[in-house]
């Protein structure tokens, strides 16, 4: 049976998807989450309808009838060294995982497949461009995550000839309390020991996890919109800025600078992605008149660390 708001959600139980699904429900939409523990993510959403997943085959009664699909779910880039299995990892959970959900789409009836997938993807696409302004017409960059992020858009691509409205989310770093970068970012400023990474000059695209809530929903609703959208705040900073502004927050020094060498050594081609620049602009955000409630930097910090 077709729900004309019905939702799927992937990643429900990351920390973007379950401000996502408490959103959808609290505007009254059905939610369907997908779970490798579908008991655990009924616990967590007693009003959404939970489907076990492996990770990439989609389960055709958790599509069909939904009007959308929104996949989060995708291995953690920070999670590890970028071993030979990471990179498979980092790799297959986000572009296998989008192929088989176009796959799964195709064999779906026309009339009980979902019109809109929104699909996650990142501002590592644009790679490590200086001080250019990144809108949503720049071409790709290089290194390992920039081509991951374009091989993810391009697994989503095959959707549009189903009459799929397909949305490639680039995401910045995302601010929340709750985990993503921003505790991760705080620890060494809460023990006195913040500062710059590197030489602190490179742009930090970034957006409150509120506003990215809340431009996916909008993004879920406008079907005039779709391609690439810039899913980050109006206000991108540099890294020394970021820093100052935390360790502001928390009421700690900065004053510590994280030499660019040493990073490279703990972390190695990972380490780029924190000295990379990325100066991303939310052009198409902008031209939708897409509200950003948290459009700098001190009102996202204050909303998460205040």
């Amino acid at each position: 049976m077709s729900d004309a708001r019905a939702v799927l959600v992937s990643g429900a139980t990351g920390l973007v998807g379950r401000r996502l699904v408490s959103a959808l429900l609290a505007e009254g939409r059905a939610v369907r989450v997908l779970s490798r523990d579908p008991g655990r993510a009924t616990a967590t959403f007693a009003a959404a309808s939970a489907f076990a997943w492996d990770g990439e085959h989609w389960p055709a009664e958790s599509l069909s009838g939904a009007a959308a699909v929104v996949h989060l779910a995708g291995e953690p880039v920070f999670g590890g060294p970028l071993t030979a299995a990471r990179r498979a990892r980092i790799r297959d959970s986000r572009i296998k995982s989008t192929a088989a959900l176009v796959e799964a789409l195709a064999a779906l009836p026309e009339a009980m497949r979902p019109s809109t997938l929104v699909c996650a993807s990142a501002v590592g696409y644009y790679g490590s461009r200086g001080d250019t302004l990144l809108e949503e017409s720049a071409g790709a960059g290089t290194g390992f995550l920039a081509e991951v992020c374009v091989d993810w858009e391009a697994a989503a691509a095959p959707a549009r000839a189903l009459g799929v409205r397909v949305v490639n989310l680039r995401i910045g770093i995302v601010l929340a309390r709750e985990g993503g970068a921003l505790p991760m970012l705080a620890i060494p400023f809460r023990l006195g020991l913040g500062g710059p990474l590197g030489d602190g000059k490179q742009w930090v695209p970034w957006i409150h996890a509120d506003d990215l809530v809340r431009l996916t929903l909008r993004l879920l609703d406008d079907a005039s919109v779709s391609g690439p959208v810039n899913a980050v705040a109006p206000d991108p900073v540099r890294n020394e800025v970021l820093t100052q502004a935390i360790a502001h927050e928390l009421h700690r020094p900065a004053f510590l600078r994280a030499p660019a060498f040493a990073l490279r050594l703990a972390l190695g081609e990972l380490s780029e992605e924190l000295l990379g620049s990325r100066r991303c602009m939310p052009r198409r955000a902008e031209a939708m008149g897409f509200p950003f409630t948290h459009a700098s930097l001190e009102s996202a910090l204050s909303a998460e660390l205040g």
